[in-house]
């Protein structure tokens, strides 16, 4: 307790709540990279699920639409139909907005660092890769994502074809490709995506905490065949309409 001249009430000292400690390692460079990499690792499985699962388009429109029908029934009847999809939704939906925000704060800490002006030029490889590849590719693959759930997911008054047919992915898929402006749309998105998944690939690695220059090639190598293994597979589904080799 402190106090002033004689007479005067006494001063007491603010008393700081401390903050919860999870936000106290978001609020560092270490956490937002922490952050991004653990969220980037999540968005690149469900890449990689999603485009496995689109591979049964190869097989015919009924193994397609058995394996769409299959992910609504996952879970029951603990959960509620299409309860582990909802689940799952919201929990993309999360690691994406914390991917974005992570990102766009370590570009923000970055420039603020070289503003002050450390010596031994001091930088965040995490946000290197953000300035590289977040402000352009990100956000069109992110639009574009939502056009996707549009044209393809939720069909009803939001969805961006007419031929939209509630439980049926495969006539979904034909139908919508079969427009030659949405499947270049689509190809073009692919590649901005394969360029960003690259990038992340690469430096999630640094993120973590578990780069070593003995390895770099190896971080190099798996970062160019994650992404053009994604490119491939979703680039040949609107080829694959486009050419009528799936009709």
């Amino acid at each position: 307790m402190l106090t002033g001249s004689r007479g005067a009430k006494p001063l007491r000292q603010r008393r700081v709540r401390p903050r919860f400690w999870l936000l106290d390692f978001y609020g560092s460079a270490i956490g937002k990279k922490a952050v991004m990499a653990v969220t980037g690792i999540m968005l690149l499985g469900f890449v990689l699920a999603h485009m496995l699962g689109n591979l049964h388009m190869y097989q015919s429109a009924d193994k397609m639409n058995h394996y769409g029908e299959y992910l609504r029934t996952i879970g029951e009847p603990i959960l509620p139909r299409s309860g582990f999809l909802w689940i799952l939704r919201s929990s993309l939906i999360l690691a994406f907005i914390l991917h974005i925000h992570s990102a766009a704060m370590l570009t923000i800490m970055n420039r603020q660092s070289r503003d002050i002006g450390y010596k031994g030029g001091r930088t965040y490889i995490a946000a290197n890769y953000a300035a590289r590849t977040m402000r352009w590719s990100g956000v069109i693959v992110g639009f574009f994502i939502l056009f996707h759930l549009m044209d393809l997911t939720w069909g009803g008054r939001v969805a961006a074809t007419d031929s939209f047919t509630h439980g049926q992915p495969y006539q979904n898929l034909v139908a919508s490709f079969q427009r030659e402006p949405v499947a270049i749309i689509y190809i073009i998105a692919n590649v901005l995506l394969g360029i960003h998944i690259y990038h992340g690939a690469w430096s999630l690695f640094q993120s973590l905490g578990w780069a070593n220059p003995r390895f770099n090639q190896w971080r190099r190598t798996f970062a160019i065949g994650f992404a053009a293994v994604i490119v491939i597979g979703n680039v040949s589904f609107p080829i694959a309409v486009m050419t009528g080799l799936v009709s």
